[in-house]
This record gives C-alpha cells, sequence and structure tokens, in this order.
C-alpha cells in the first residue's frame, strides 16, 4: 500500500509540481507547457494521484469553448465584431493563436491539450471544476487599449514580421520548448519589447489566477497553470496579497487626449475649410473640400483595391473615408471590412484553417476571413495617410 502511494506521488519530485499552504487549505500546482504532451500526462497523474476537492484550470469560459467545441467557429458572427469595432482585438487573438498552433504542429501536440485533460480527468471522477483565468477578451482589449498608437504600430509589425518567418526549429530548440509554457514565452519576448504587454498579459493574470484559486471551494485544490505563472503565483499566495479584481476586470479608457486630437481634427478641417470660404471665396472652399475628399477616398479605395477587396467595399471605402476621417467613432476600415464581409464572407473551412493560413502570404488575399481583416488594414491605413496629405493641404492653403 505504502509502496503504492510512493509511487503515486512521485509527481512530487517534479520542478513543475509545488505544495503551498494557505490558511487550512492545502493548494498543489501544476507548472505546464501549453504544448506538451509530458504536461498532460503528468496532470492526469496528480488529478487522479491526489482526488482534489476541486480543480482549478487556467482557462476562461471563452478558451474551454474553444477546446471542447471543435465546431465553434461557424458561430463566429463578423458582423457583429465589426460593428463592436473589435478586429483589432480578432487579429491579436489570431497572431497569438497562430504562434502557439504552430509550434503545437512541430510538437504534434494541440495547443492547450493538458488544460482540457485536466477538466476531462475531473469529470471522470467526478471532480469539481472551477475556471481560474480572465476572460479573454478583457485580457486582449486591455493588451490592446494600454498601447500608445506607436506600439501599436510596433506590435502589428512584429506581429506581421513573425507570421512570415521562416526559420526552422532545431530538434534541441524544441525539446527545450517542451518543458515551457510556450504562450507565456512569447508574452515574455514581447514584455521585453513592450513592458506595458507584460504587464496585462503575465502580471495581472498571476494576480488573477492567484485570487481565484485562493478563493477555489474545498480544503484541497489543484491548480493546473501555465509554468511562466508558476513563481508570481506562489509568491502573491504566500504573502496573502490582498489582490482586487474590479481593478484589473475593467477595459480602461482611452486617455482624454485621444478624444480630443479625434474631434479637433474634423473642427480643424471644416473650420478651416469655412475659412478659406470667407477669405478667399467659395469656389477656394469647394476646391478644397475635394481635395479633402480625393485625399481620403483614394488612398483608401486603393488599399481595398490591393487586397482584392468586393468593387462595392472599394466603392464604399472611397465614399465613407472623407466622412469617417471627420469622425473619431468609426474608422473607414471597419465600412470597408463590413461590406466585404457582407458580399464575400467566409466560409467554415477558411475560418477554421486562419491560424495555419496567415503564415502564407498567399492566402492573405485567398482566405476570404483573412482578406477581410486585410481590407480592414489596408483601407484604414490608406484613411490614415489620407487624412494627413488632406490636412496639411487645406491648412496650408490657409496662409
Amino acid at each position: 500500500m505504502n509502496n503504492n502511494t510512493n509511487i503515486e506521488k512521485e509527481y512530487f519530485n517534479s520542478p513543475d509540481v509545488h505544495q503551498v499552504s494557505y490558511k487550512n487549505k492545502e493548494i498543489i500546482l501544476v507548472g505546464t507547457a501549453h504544448i506538451s504532451k509530458h504536461s498532460a500526462k503528468l496532470v492526469g497523474r496528480v488529478i487522479e494521484g491526489e482526488k482534489p476537492d476541486v480543480v482549478c484550470v487556467e482557462l476562461d469560459a471563452q478558451r474551454l469553448e474553444a477546446l471542447s467545441n471543435q465546431k465553434r467557429w461557424e458561430n463566429l458572427d463578423l458582423k457583429t465584431i465589426i460593428k463592436k469595432k473589435q478586429l483589432s482585438t480578432l487579429i491579436i487573438n489570431i497572431l497569438l493563436s497562430s504562434y502557439q498552433k504552430k509550434l503545437g504542429s512541430k510538437l504534434g501536440v494541440k495547443p492547450g491539450l493538458e488544460l482540457f485533460e485536466a477538466t476531462k480527468v475531473a469529470k471522470k471522477l467526478d471532480i469539481p471544476i472551477e475556471l481560474g483565468d480572465r476572460d479573454v477578451r478583457i485580457t486582449l482589449k486591455r493588451a490592446w487599449h494600454s498601447m500608445s498608437f506607436i506600439q501599436k504600430l510596433k506590435f502589428m509589425t512584429l506581429g506581421i514580421a513573425g507570421i512570415f518567418e521562416k526559420e526552422e526549429i532545431s530538434e534541441e530548440e524544441l525539446e527545450k520548448l517542451k518543458s515551457k509554457d510556450v504562450l507565456t514565452e512569447l508574452m515574455k519576448e514581447l514584455g521585453k519589447a513592450m513592458p506595458v504587454l507584460k504587464t496585462v498579459l503575465i502580471d495581472e493574470r498571476d494576480s488573477f489566477l492567484a485570487k481565484k484559486i485562493k478563493e477555489a471551494n474545498g480544503n484541497k485544490i489543484v491548480a493546473i497553470v501555465g509554468a511562466g505563472h508558476l513563481q508570481g503565483i506562489i509568491k502573491k499566495i504566500t504573502n496573502d496579497e490582498q489582490i482586487d479584481l474590479s481593478t484589473i476586470e475593467v477595459i480602461p479608457k482611452s486617455s482624454p487626449w485621444v478624444k480630443i486630437i479625434g474631434w479637433a481634427i474634423p473642427v480643424i478641417i471644416v473650420g478651416s475649410i469655412f475659412f478659406i470660404g470667407y477669405n478667399q471665396g467659395m469656389q477656394e472652399a469647394g476646391n478644397n473640400s475635394l481635395y479633402w475628399f480625393l485625399a481620403n477616398g483614394i488612398p483608401s479605395a486603393i488599399g481595398a483595391i490591393i487586397a482584392l477587396g468586393h468593387p462595392f467595399a472599394v466603392l464604399s471605402v472611397f465614399f465613407a473615408a472623407p466622412f469617417t476621417s471627420l469622425s473619431p467613432l468609426i474608422g473607414a476600415g471597419y465600412v470597408a471590412a463590413f461590406v466585404q464581409t457582407y458580399f464575400k464572407p467566409p466560409v467554415v473551412k477558411e475560418i477554421q484553417s486562419v491560424s495555419e493560413d496567415i503564415n502564407k502570404p498567399l492566402m492573405w488575399w485567398k482566405n476570404k476571413l483573412l482578406r477581410i481583416l486585410l481590407v480592414f488594414i489596408l483601407s484604414g491605413l490608406g484613411s490614415v495617410i489620407g487624412t494627413y496629405v488632406g490636412a496639411y493641404k487645406i491648412i496650408s492653403n490657409l496662409f
């Protein structure tokens, strides 16, 4: 009996398994790599060996649904995503998913396998499951809103560069990755370039996970978390750090200067045209208005054309860009993307393969979902260029 118990408890010799006491609770933390077969097996052994009162996993409802429901993509409502202006968040999500899936395919493991395995073993043993991670949508929105405009450009540049990177990973590097939480490693790398991302994606989630684990029901808790979160969680639990989740569950408001600048542009442009009309005559005001219209419409339409957007998407953004540029409420890219989605919606197969197709340059034009994102990005970029060109010309005509 003792020999069997010792065999079962051998997992405590693993550097990935830690025992922490908190008040009257025994917490067993299992650090995992999100693309590791070893982690999946370790998780199963620990839960079966400990038979805890509850299993807490580093998942939220959205990610659990993504792991358990392979047909979830069929319910993707792109029109709603566009109406809520969440395309930027979708792009970040796809970039992160693509990176993790790419490594997972090299190791022959489905990303998140060990987390899904934890839920399966817990259900088999009739052990309650508690989701310990923050809603992924809140995390991504906080990450996006926490970046400045320049940081967003830098992030997108790094992401696009990484998409098309053809560097092969050696066998030795793959072996090292098996013992790491790959998504956390990615976040650490991003954190070096942009510390604000590390704060949102690692530090805040350490706090969130620690709080949820401490508050989990039961005296014996097994918590399955990414290896990169282990030390942060252990520190916060052992120090009984006071954590207010309400402060890290809200989407930060944009700086008031963003709104001021957003509304200042239309006020300056419209005011300048009226001033030109007052001083130089209505014909000059008309000429400047036409210049503004063409300066915005043409580059936005060219962006949609380069993306091989539907003709109506091209026309819509040509006529919409001069007006959306005068409003901070909606961008030209969203107008083009919505029309593109209406006339050329992606099929389920294309949505399911997006995390693989995103790594292939030509597929950005062939995969309809990626083409919608390309229409959004390029037409929006054209509108930004047009706004600066048009504003410079009109303001220079004042003098």
